[in-house]
């Protein structure tokens, strides 16, 4: 009987766990991180499947494995994934992902560029402060507004389609309260509009699969300037405000003439926690967003995967009962 022994350090980002994968395993193949990231999703779900799916993880738990980058001007490189596969990008798990490498003595505070399948971010780490990460995203843009789709029950919704890191689908008129208490109509109907936009062939952004769907809504706090619901691509909903679908967000509200370039923006998550943003116009069109976070570090240790063990590789999302998460 033998055991794969992966070391990890976990942290949370305003509620939104992160698994950093920091030895213990090899890596997928491949010249640049878009590759190897592509390789990990054809490849590598023993090792998706042992690290965040249950019963080691949860949907809701986003990993990061630590690969070599190809940008010389990256410090690391990351692929982020989740119970479904690699994502393009992953704010919180960045602001993550910089917390952690602080923690273990890997990088000092200051500024951190790290390679992601999507691009090289630049994640800063304040010496004073080191539970608050500033990340500087990818381009963000907005690839088609006002969408019209009608649902399975009847409504009608209009919703922007936007890139933040991935593809984001954005419903202004939803009609549902975004608190804590409307959890299981709130994941219905984002289930439903992302279904409507499969529908309707305009589930892509970029020839990129529109995966999270964005509900919106006024702030609870006053001191704030928008809500959301995001529904993540397994069928979780985000903890943190989302710094992809908040990059997504600053992209629209651009788009249309609602904010200014380096114009404060505090995004609250269902669960009340905030993101603090801001934007610069993107050479290319779109922005260039600026997000800042807390996470904190949580635990770390061993995951140990038994060749005897009949889970060892996880529990798939596809042979779990989904009529909760997908009705």
């Amino acid at each position: 009987m033998t055991a794969l022994r992966i070391a990890f350090v976990d942290s949370h980002t305003e509620g939104e766990p992160t698994r950093v994968v920091t030895g213990g395993c090899q890596i997928p193949p491949g010249a640049t991180v878009a590759e190897r990231a592509r390789a990990f999703d054809r490849d590598w779900h023993w090792l998706r499947g042992a690290v965040v799916d249950e019963p080691r993880g949860s949907d809701v738990l986003v990993g990061a494995l630590l690969v070599p980058p190809s940008d010389p001007a990256a410090h690391v490189g990351v692929i982020f994934f989740n119970a479904v596969g690699a994502l393009g990008m992953c704010g919180h798990g960045t602001i993550g992902l910089a917390r952690t490498l602080v923690h273990l003595g890997r990088a000092q505070p200051g500024e951190l560029r790290i390679e992601t399948p999507a691009g090289t971010v630049a994640a800063t780490v304040p010496a004073d402060d080191p539970h608050a990460v500033t990340v500087g995203n990818v381009r963000s843009w907005v690839e088609r507004q006002d969408v019209e789709l009608r649902l399975e029950d009847g409504r009608t919704v209009h919703g922007d389609v936007a890139w933040g890191g991935n593809g984001f689908l954005l419903v202004h008129d939803h009609g549902e309260r975004v608190e804590l208490s409307n959890l299981e109509s709130l994941t219905r109907t984002a289930w439903m509009c992302r279904r409507a936009l499969e529908r309707a062939g305009q589930a892509t952004v970029a020839d990129r699969t529109v995966d999270h769907v964005e509900l919106e809504s006024a702030p609870g706090d006053l001191r704030n300037h928008g809500r959301a619901f995001v529904l993540c691509p397994g069928g979780a909903y985000d903890r943190s405000p989302c710094g992809t679908g908040t990059s997504a967000k600053l992209a629209c509200l651009a788009a249309r003439g609602r904010l200014a370039p380096d114009t404060p923006w505090r995004q609250e998550s269902v669960i009340g926690s905030v993101f603090e943003a801001s934007y610069r116009a993107a050479p290319e069109g779109g922005v260039l967003p600026i997000i800042t976070g807390r996470a904190w570090i949580t635990g770390e240790g061993t995951l140990i995967v038994d060749s005897a063990d009949p889970y060892r590789h996880g529990i798939p999302i596809a042979q779990r009962a989904q009529g909760a998460r997908t009705p």
